[in-house]
């Protein structure tokens, strides 16, 4: 504190942005691209692009789903049923596999998977079967799991990071005296001052949102990192969750008993009424075709701010209602709604959208901030590097900055090629896709901190917009419904992706092709490494 409280907050904000800038900029892009992971889903599986249909009551869509689930995992342990919506116009039923089949124990192999099918909401039939892939819920959960490490580790790391980023933001808030006036401030081609411009920008023109996504993104994770007063009155967390969401417990078991399963329609339509009108959005079976069956239906989200949604519990061999969530506490509302802040279910498309600009601003703000100290650090150094003298911290920051900023873009155009060009019944073909993003990735990374240039910028923007700004194509020539197609046939999911995809290039594009213009380098090497540097 000896230099004053706003230049210690300065170097607070500066140091406690940059040990994680990059691991926060991957959160950030995974997470505003899970903004639309139902749309991402639908459009990497281009053979549930014809079920697009006017809307159908709830009990015809569940009728077929039950037929096709009788008929076929009648000795299923549990069913899932999904019902449609303008986002996924699909009938997902899936199922766990009975343990034994024949009389005969099934050996188990690893996590046992769930089936599932696909259905018509209007006919019934059966769709095409999807290709496996994970879809948008792979970036939903890489922005917190990480994939390929331990997911407690992931999320103590994520939960770090984001502790860092509301410092960093609480601390440039001090840190700037004109901070409304910044907004309003940008001054192109003057070097630092430029940066220090678009950062300001971007991080003031979504400021309420980054201060509630980052305190949010703790809430999410909340138990793990303060269990003490879930360990201090319940046995377990399981028993504690299973509380909170009206779920049935642990230990429940089948009777051995043989019994038909009540229809679902009535049921649905009872939770509907109970609940305004609102539709149902999951149908859950427990023990179908035993005496002790029971159902589970929860509302649609969208319909409220939080995230824990209403259920109702039923009897599944005589119907007859069993128990409903009722109005929750002030602090399970509280964590309720900060928890579907974070996620937006709740958003309509236009707000949706809004989020998603949001985030790509948080984008920007974070991969400014990075560039940023790279640029004030080699200007302090511009003397012994006009020399010829190497800055080790100076080339990993560069390295890294070209490997996060630029590698995450080609990575996740990689993903999305991967989706189409992957034989479709490929066996686990989900982790293939995964693994082609972390290839790309990988070699990004590695080119960029082999040579971390103003070439390399050039070149990587301009294969990450190139590989974006072509899926549109690409999905019309792989089975998907073309931009037209999907546009006149009011598939918006399909037509918005290859709309923002084909966005999200033209503007990686531009940004190479301005990378492309020669700098104005003056006489003197320190000269030339400040405009470099610029």
């Amino acid at each position: 504190m000896k230099e004053g409280f706003r230049q210690s907050m300065a170097w607070l904000h500066t140091w406690s942005g940059l040990l994680v800038g990059w691991l926060l900029f991957l959160v950030f892009s995974a997470g505003t691209a899970a903004y639309f992971r139902d749309e991402i889903t639908l459009w990497m599986k281009p053979e549930l692009h014809a079920a697009a249909h006017p809307s159908v009551p709830q009990t015809v869509a569940l009728g077929h789903a039950q037929t096709l689930l009788e008929q076929r995992a009648a000795d299923a342990g549990r069913w899932f049923i999904t019902m449609p919506s303008e986002r996924e116009p699909a009938v997902r039923a899936s199922w766990m596999p009975a343990k034994k089949k024949d009389g005969i124990e099934a050996k188990p192999r690893g996590r046992r998977r769930f089936e599932s099918a696909e259905l018509d909401p209007v006919t019934g039939t059966e769709l095409s079967a999807p290709r496996a892939t994970r879809g948008g819920d792979f970036f939903y959960r890489l922005h917190f799991d990480l994939h390929y490490m331990s997911p407690i580790w992931a999320r103590w790391m994520v939960g770090v990071a984001a502790m860092f980023m509301l410092v960093a933001i609480l601390s440039g808030i001090v840190t700037h005296k004109r901070i409304f006036k910044d907004f309003f401030t940008f001054r192109p081609a003057k070097g630092q001052r430029s940066w220090l411009d678009a950062h300001n920008v971007t991080a003031v023109l979504a400021l309420p949102y980054h201060l509630m996504i980052t305190f949010t993104g703790i809430v999410t994770l909340m138990f793990m990192y303060m269990p003490w007063g879930v360990q201090a009155l319940y046995p377990s967390q399981d028993k504690f969750f299973t509380d909170l969401n009206n779920a049935l417990p642990a230990d429940a078991k089948p009777a051995g008993q043989p019994a038909p399963l009540a229809p679902l329609a009535p049921m649905v339509a009872q939770a509907s009424a109970a609940w305004q009108g609102a539709p149902v959005g999951r149908v859950t079976v427990d023990f179908p075709g035993d005496a002790n069956a029971t159902v589970l239906m929860s509302r649609q989200a969208g319909r409220a701010i939080g995230y824990d949604q209403p259920t109702m519990l039923f009897n599944g061999v005589s119907g007859r209602l069993l128990s409903s969530s009722g109005t929750p506490g002030a602090a399970t509302e509280t964590r309720s709604v900060l928890y579907g802040l974070h996620i937006a279910r709740f958003a309509n498309p236009l707000l949706r959208a809004l989020f998603f600009l949001s985030g790509l601003a948080g984008c920007a703000m974070v991969a400014t901030g990075l560039l940023l100290w790279a640029v004030k650090e080699r200007q302090k150094h511009a003397r012994a590097l006009a020399r010829g003298e190497r800055h080790f911290g100076l080339r990993l920051v560069d390295g890294l900055n070209v490997g996060a900023i630029a590698g995450v873009p080609v990575a996740m155009a990689a993903f999305f090629w991967a989706n189409r060009l992957l034989p479709a019944a490929m066996p686990a073909r989900p982790e293939a896709e995964i693994r082609w993003f972390f290839i790309a990735w990988g070699v990004t990374a590695l080119i960029a901190m082999a040579r971390p240039s103003r070439r390399m910028w050039q070149v990587l923007l301009a294969l990450g917009g190139a590989l974006f700004a072509l899926l549109p194509a690409l999905n019309a020539m792989t089975g998907g419904a073309h931009l037209g197609t999907a546009i006149a046939a009011g598939l918006w999911p399909v037509a918005g992706f290859d709309l923002v995809t084909l966005g999200l290039g033209i503007a990686l594009l531009f940004a190479a092709r301005r990378l492309g213009r020669p700098a104005a380098i003056k006489k003197t090497p320190v000269a030339r490494v400040t405009a470099e540097a610029a």
